[in-house]
């Protein structure tokens, strides 16, 4: 199917989704953009074939529209919703367009689509009932790097607000990595495969108080378990008896390593749940993790973190010699 929208250069349509001969073009716009935008993206065809095998909420053929300018894809988008923690209703979208084809009104094109269809979907929720009336109702966008001054740029002349700021953080070696014991009654168990559910689920009850909370769906759990990366036996998970107090899901992104040619590992997923807070046990789990990551040859360790993270996570993370490296900006409209 195209897309009838206005056009504002010669060549230009717009078009849905094709099924599995997209991945390819998904990729190759992705790639485009890595090196202009400093994404520091590693991603195969095959990694896109996963992502859209396991979406949540999301309908490609309807939430998606692809730009072709004589033929080439060019640049496209792609919304989904949620709800989150509080009861928001959320609008997620993002887009990319090849760096050579910007300037021209295709993203705010792709964006004005993914926008309407957003908000044609919260109407429908409305009017179903499935939506409260009550409910406050945002567009998002996912977070934008620092890097990426094309995107910022758009989403401010679309009327989007910043609500929030996200940080990448890098411990620059693995060296004086500290012995920090755990809190009496703890124990870390290697993580075996009927382990992995109960240690899903202790990482979504964790996440419950942070900001904009979205529980993780069934469609995230199965992508992991087929990640190319996916690596238990990096995990350090603490339990008291039967109970998951705590975890670290570390990883090696060995394609981006290999791309950049670095050694980094990853330490993702830090959570306590509340029962066992305040007690040192995330940073003895971070100690183990790290040294994890040396033992495996790597050479320094990154990880994601919410700026404003209630539990003061970014101190911590200092304390355990992370430095921040780069700031995502948190967009939002409401509608």
């Amino acid at each position: 199917m195209t897309t009838t929208l206005p056009t504002p250069l010669p060549g230009l349509r717009f078009r849905s989704f094709q099924g599995e001969t997209d991945y390819l073009e998904i990729w190759k716009i992705i790639m485009a953009c890595n090196e202009t935008d400093a994404l520091e993206r590693a991603d195969t065809p095959a990694d896109v074939a996963r992502t859209y095998a396991h979406l949540h909420h999301c309908d490609p053929q309807r939430d998606m529209l692809f730009a072709e300018v004589n033929g080439e894809t060019v640049g496209y988008t792609r919304g989904w919703w949620e709800i989150d923690g509080d009861g928001h209703w959320l609008g997620f979208h993002f887009g990319f367009v090849k760096p050579q084809w910007r300037g021209k009104g295709i993203g705010r094109n792709l964006l004005d689509f993914i926008e309407t269809r957003l908000g044609e979907i919260a109407a429908a929720q409305l009017r179903s009932g499935e939506l409260s009336p009550d409910a406050p109702r945002y567009l998002a966008n996912e977070e934008v790097s620092e890097t990426e001054k094309a995107r910022h740029a758009l989403m401010q002349r679309a009327g989007y607000q910043i609500v929030r700021y996200a940080l990448s953080m890098v411990r620059p070696d693995l060296e004086n990595i500290p012995d920090l014991p755990l809190p009496d009654g703890l124990e870390v168990r290697p993580v075996l495969p009927e382990h992995y559910r109960a240690i899903w689920d202790a990482s979504n009850e964790a996440f419950r108080d942070h900001w904009g909370y979205i529980e993780e769906p069934e469609e995230e759990f199965q992508k992991m378990l087929e990640g190319p990366d996916f690596d238990p036996s990096l995990w350090r998970v603490a339990w008291e008896g039967d109970q998951v107090a705590g975890m670290v899901q570390s990883f090696i992104n060995k394609a981006e390593n290999e791309e950049y040619n670095r050694k980094r590992g990853y330490t993702e997923n830090i959570s306590v749940r509340r029962p066992w807070r305040k007690r040192g046990l995330a940073k003895a789990l971070i100690a183990l993790s790290l040294q994890a990551l040396k033992e495996r040859g790597m050479d320094h360790a990154a990880l994601g973190v919410d700026a404003q993270n209630i539990s003061g996570a970014t101190k911590l993370y200092e304390s355990m010699g992370y430095r921040t490296v780069k700031q995502f900006t948190i967009y939002q409209k409401a509608i």
